[in-house]
């Protein structure tokens, strides 16, 4: 009878025989990859254009064409024209590609002359590991722009990042 009340105060006794820990063997694993580069291999080159009376705009495609609203292109002396480019190196990784709102040129003699680039474009061409981007933009000139040479030797930042 005794034996009979032990296996029954077992059975129904509020005490719970647990396992007290486990453990689980989890393994690692990382992969480096090359970063993301970028190197540019030509500035942005608008050209020579002509001011007018009235304020006026160029926009320079990144396939290198030039449509001037305002202001004259000459075609027999168009002066050096290119869109930016740049070669990125990215692996097989999908990237962003970022470009400022603005960016100021200014006069070469008289620093209070100015013109803005707004509007940039970018068109990648694509390659297996590198692509080509090609930047193109705007430029803005005012009524009776100030002639001569524009410039800003800081330059503007085209920036990529993996996504």
């Amino acid at each position: 009878m005794y034996k009979l009340i032990l296996v029954f105060s077992l059975l129904f006794s509020p005490q719970v025989f647990a396992q007290a820990s486990a453990s689980a063997t989890v393994e690692s694993r990382a992969t480096v990859i090359d970063p993301i580069q970028i190197e540019k291999t030509v500035d942005l080159d608008f050209g020579n254009v002509i001011s007018a009376y009235t304020p006026g705009t160029v926009i320079l495609s990144p396939e290198g064409t030039r449509v001037a609203y305002g202001v004259l292109l000459s075609n027999s002396i168009p002066g050096n024209v290119a869109p930016a480019e740049a070669v990125v190196t990215h692996g097989n990784h999908n990237y962003a590609i970022s470009l400022p709102d603005s960016f100021t040129l200014y006069h070469q003699e008289n620093p209070n002359q100015v013109l803005i680039i707004e509007d940039f474009t970018v068109t990648p061409l694509p390659g297996e590991e590198r692509d080509v981007l090609r930047i193109g933009a705007t430029l803005k000139l005012e009524a009776n722009q100030v002639s001569g040479y524009y410039t800003n030797s800081a330059g503007f930042n085209v920036t990529v990042s993996y996504n």
